[in-house]
């Protein structure tokens, strides 16, 4: 979002206010029903209206979002709002003006990338510059849509459009389409300006698998300022070794040559160049002499005299920033970063390039991730201090010389906004909001302007604009939980989690959360459901809004809990080292500790605790059950990764390093060696068509339990990728799960 002048917005003087929470209780009854699986994966969401890509024209003459379908929860449509008063109206309606082909299987697997796999219509959108239309892709096509209701075709293939984007001025619109990079003046017919390659395996403008899946890189062109040149990544995927990934649907089996780099194998070959629009004047970066790198980030310099680049060795232990020279591909390491020792290099967004040629940069280099200022020359100046997290940069003003940010300094288990002087040494951050919630922002590029996200366990995800104090102007989404939020039928049902402390033999502190059944009474004990991921990265216990399925599971009859083991993020380098080369180990000691806490419980029945995770919490089901056989009563493993030879380099190698160095540190986190001391009953579910964690997984899991003679349940789903979804199949699913407890003693209730 560009800078902005948006006090128009509805900014009446009723708004101008601190946030405050919003009421949980209707002022009118509302008649209560029963929680049903089926209503919690119908439409509309229960969690109330859930809007994406909330954003403002660059002028700030409208706000848009894609919000979904009243009646299809996961069909979203482009909807703006007038600054100067108006009301909401449909700009895009994305079922009459796609045409509903299916997608490449390239962007499909970009989707289930981005996590956006059971998304249709739009799923993302870019404005024009002149913020008087919007680039707008559909069921693999390009739409411009004009803010008075017009909407133009852009291209009309059967191939899809990769990565689509206008330039920074507006004059191009450029894609990816048979793995080249396409540009074109707008409204004209685009041109490949990367060359045609005698090998399908060379991509240009696209981001490689890891990338896309494990960088949180999705794009591999970037658009230098005023439009005069672009930087394109090619990679080559021939030495990565080919995977035969099957995809077994409900009418048939498909398979796939998906080049895929497990662990230990070699990753592709990258290259970055430098190009006029039309192609021309293309040089090459030196990107140094070693091959065996990540290209994890590229950016431009504000006035375009360099391009930044982020180079990360194989290891994941060094990152070099590299400022290149974008009329001669020269580079020099502008600084570095060194992993602490036992640890390794997180990348991050948390950056911004200045326009005095500094930038504000994200580091751990303290043990805990802080903000630092970085001189053109390289020195650096630490800005943020403590034992606390910054969790994202969200803003600079640079007339100002202040920046904004979002951080767990108040708690562990929340995330508040700041604001913080970086000119001046030794300022402390100025907090903006209230305790309580889990807050997120996007600014605008100058930092004038907010549009805000909070949430908290009693109220569901609410967005409003603010300004650069996080002083709401005007709700986009209240979201209020009064008599016509879809979930008010329902909030008999909703209880308030309690959260806690379990300290280690060493005396860390590990987070939990636990709802109780609103019906429990004393005396009585009752089953537990513990659910866990458990791996590297996610914090699952926050002070936020849990959604209705937990709920259901509570109505059931238990008690649901979760824990937060070492390993996970956003608690410093410490927290995360025991993990290093030791995957699914310390990870299954912090579990088992809650285990063994929740059975010292007067409320708990010791004989019933399930255990449920999927994909990492899949993996330590697993091993939770082969591990301590007798203290679960029963575990569910979904999508599980049971080798980590079978997974992705980028991922797998940061964690566990290379396996052909450490083949010992894979076959101690492997599931296989203790897979036939399971002796709990196990239901293990998998998609049929996983093309993260593939099928492979849980069938050779499965053929060590059957010759080790361990019985166990199974449910495939046909069709279905790493996350099992839909309205009925998404019912099923917990149907299925909720039958296992019950047959194999952990029914819900007390007894």
């Amino acid at each position: 979002m560009a800078g902005l002048a948006i006090t128009t917005i509805l900014a009446s003087p009723a708004f101008m206010s601190s946030p405050a929470h919003a009421q949980n209780a209707s002022a009118t009854p509302v008649a209560q029903q029963e929680l049903t699986l089926e209503r919690i994966f119908a439409s509309p969401s229960l969690d109330g209206a859930s809007p994406r890509g909330v954003m403002l024209a660059p002028d700030g003459s409208y706000l848009t979002m894609l919000r979904p379908r009243e009646d299809e929860r996961t069909r979203y449509d482009l909807w703006a709002l007038p600054a100067d008063g108006g009301e909401w109206r449909m700009l895009v309606d994305s079922a009459a003006v796609g045409t509903g082909a299916e997608l490449s299987e390239a962007e499909k697997m970009q989707r289930e990338r981005a996590r956006i796999g059971s998304l249709s219509g739009i799923v993302t959108y870019q404005w024009a510059p002149d913020s008087q239309s919007i680039l707008v892709p559909i069921d693999g096509d390009l739409y411009l849509a004009g803010v008075d209701g017009s909407v133009q075709r852009l291209t009309d293939t059967e191939a899809g459009e990769l990565n689509p984007k206008l330039s920074p001025e507006g004059t191009y619109v450029s894609f990816v389409r048979d793995q080249r990079l396409f540009v074109g003046a707008v409204g004209a017919e685009p041109v490949a300006i990367t060359p045609a390659e005698e090998s399908d395996l060379i991509h240009w403008g696209e981001a490689e698998f890891v990338a896309q899946e494990e960088m949180s890189r999705r794009t591999g062109y970037w658009w230098g300022p005023n439009d005069t040149r672009v930087a394109v990544q090619r990679f080559d995927e021939s030495p990565v070794g080919v995977f035969t990934r099957t995809s077994i649907g409900a009418g048939g089996t498909s398979t796939y040559e998906q080049r895929y780099p497990a662990a230990g194998t070699d990753n592709v070959l990258v290259d970055l160049f430098v190009m006029d629009p039309d192609g021309g004047n293309r040089v090459e970066v030196d990107l140094g002499e070693e091959e065996d790198i990540y290209l994890a980030r590229v950016d431009w310099a504000p006035d375009g005299s360099a391009l930044y680049v982020q180079r990360q060795n194989r290891e994941q232990t060094v990152l070099d920033m590299l400022r290149v020279d974008p009329a001669t591909g020269r580079s020099e390491i502008f600084f570095t970063e060194t992993a602490a020792e036992g640890h390794w290099t997180n990348l991050s967004d948390n950056y911004r390039f200045l326009e005095d040629g500094s930038l504000i940069w994200w580091s751990e280099a303290d043990g805990y991730a802080h903000l630092y200022h970085v001189a053109s020359d390289g020195t650096r100046r630490q800005l943020t201090d403590g034992e606390w997290v910054v969790l994202s940069l969200d803003g600079v003003d640079q007339e100002a010389g202040r920046l904004y940010f979002t951080a767990n300094r108040e708690s562990v288990r929340e995330s508040h906004l700041y604001s913080l002087d970086y000119r001046t040494p030794g300022a402390q951050p100025t907090l903006l909001t209230e305790p309580g919630a889990m807050y997120n922002w996007n600014m605008d590029e100058d930092a004038s302007r907010a549009i805000v996200s909070r949430s908290s366990p009693s109220q569901p995800p609410q967005l409003y604009f603010a300004d650069a104090q996080a002083i709401r102007i005007d709700w986009i989404e209240q979201n209020a939980l009064d008599a016509d939020h879809p979930y008010a039928p329902y909030l008999a049902s909703h209880v308030t989690p309690e959260f806690g402390t379990i300290t280690t033999a060493d005396g860390t502190e590990l987070h939990y959360e636990m709802l109780k059944p609103a019906t429990m009474r004393p005396g009585e004990r009752y089953p537990v459901f513990y659910q866990h991921y458990s791996g590297p990265g996610p914090q699952t216990v926050t002070n936020s809004w849990g959604g209705a399925l937990k709920q259901w599971i509570v109505d059931q009859g238990y008690i649901w809990f979760q824990l937060d083991n070492r390993g996970s993020n956003n608690r410093g380098v410490d927290f995360e080292k025991p993990i290093y080369r030791a995957m699914g180990g310390i990870e299954v000691e912090d579990q088992k500790l809650g285990a063994e806490w929740l059975k010292r419980q007067a409320y708990v029945d010791p004989d019933r605790i399930g255990t449920y995770g999927w994909s990492y919490g899949g993996y330590m089901t697993l091993l939770m059950l082969g591990k301590d056989p007798g203290l679960y009563a029963a575990g569910v493993a979904g999508a599980p990764v049971t080798k980590w030879e079978l997974y992705d380099t980028h991922y797998t190698e940061r964690f566990m390093g290379d396996p052909r160095e450490v083949p010992e540190a894979y076959e101690a986190s492997s599931t296989f060696p203790t897979a036939g001391d399971i002796a709990d009953p196990l239901l293990l579910i998998h998609g049929m068509s996983d093309d993260n964690v593939f099928l492979d997984n849980s069938t050779q899991m499965a053929a060590a339990m059957q010759e080790a003679r361990v019985q166990f349940d199974m449910m495939f789903y046909p069709g279905q990728a790493h996350g099992v979804r839909g309205e009925n199949i998404s019912v099923h699913l917990w149907e299925t799960i909720r039958r296992f407890l019950e047959e194999n003693g952990v029914p819900g209730g007390p007894r």
